[in-house]
């Protein structure tokens, strides 16, 4: 077992936002910090370090996993995307971004990747299935808090993305329903 400054640590291999990465971290490492400071992945952002605001929600093999809540041990062998991976490597924003852009879905933006990370697998999953409604993007948003926005905006985007994805022209011109919380 290596040491380094008289701690334990372990090397971990993991896959980061499509390219292979390796580093040491001690047991207590936390995935938000292991991401954030070892491997530069600085949209990995931490807001209450509890679990409770979302902000710091990565994917693990394809599913929303609050960081701050993940030691980075657990990482060891999968596959971790952060909002970095989102953009192609030109910045060309994808289309979930791009809609965010569209409908001013964020102010302060610390936040934003959490809710970013949070939507894209809430996407994927309801893919298939009925066309979601207003009620359903604002239950998946109930874990991400946002003090800025008020959520409508966000949930213009999410629906935007939805209908595009679907075929569908967007309903831009559908009001959304103005309510202070998700």
């Amino acid at each position: 077992m290596n040491v380094l400054h008289g701690d334990a640590v372990h090397p971990l291999r993991l896959t980061l936002n499509g390219r292979e990465r390796c580093a040491h971290a001690e047991p207590r490492r936390l995935l938000s910090d292991f991401l954030r400071h070892d491997l530069g992945a600085t949209g990995v952002h931490v807001g209450c370090e509890h679990g409770v605001c979302g902000t710091c929600t990565v994917l693990i093999d394809g599913v929303a996993q609050r960081a701050c809540l993940t030691l980075a041990v657990q990482a060891d062998g999968r596959q971790v995307h952060t909002v970095e991976s989102l953009a192609d490597d030109d910045g060309t924003l994808d289309d979930l971004q791009a809609a965010f852009r569209r409908h001013h879905a964020l102010q302060c933006g610390f936040c934003t990747p959490g809710i970013l990370m949070s939507c894209v697998d809430w996407l994927a999953r309801c893919a298939h299935g009925p066309l979601p409604t207003e009620s359903d993007v604002r239950t998946m948003l109930s874990g991400n808090l946002c003090r800025c926005t008020g959520y409508t905006p966000i949930v213009a985007a999410v629906l935007d993305v939805v209908q595009q994805r679907r075929g569908h022209a967007p309903a831009n011109d559908q009001p959304l329903r103005e309510t202070p919380h998700a």
